[in-house]
């Protein structure tokens, strides 16, 4: 199994009303191994280099009705970002390149199904 670290997560904490406050987010510390483990076929694990805060995010921590499901509460809020490819079991990413998509917004985030 490969090393484990701290992950750096940021968490919606209330649903917003009317603007962000800081009260809606906290930061969490969780553990994540930096090794995809055994039997994960498909799935990379990434480190987040940039994350994007776009229009729709305000709306998903609202709770809002999109084509997106809303944020869970005491859950890492995600979006658009930059990654880069720490560990790999999906025969389209290879470690070490530069990918974007959706992630969380934390340092690492472990991806099992990245299609």
């Amino acid at each position: 199994m490969g090393e484990e670290i701290s992950n750096m997560q940021v968490i919606l904490s209330n649903y917003v009303k009317t603007s962000v406050k800081e009260s809606d987010m906290s930061l969490r510390t969780s553990k994540i191994q930096l090794k995809i483990p055994s039997g994960c076929d498909g799935a990379v694990l990434v480190k987040n280099l940039y994350l994007s805060i776009d229009p729709f995010i305000l709306a998903l921590m609202k709770n809002q009705e999109l084509d997106l499901p809303s944020f869970m509460l005491d859950s890492p809020i995600y979006g658009f970002g930059v990654s880069k490819v720490l560990d790999s079991s999906h025969p389209n990413f290879k470690t070490g390149e530069l990918v974007w998509g959706f992630t969380g917004w934390e340092e690492y985030s472990f991806i099992k199904d990245p299609d």
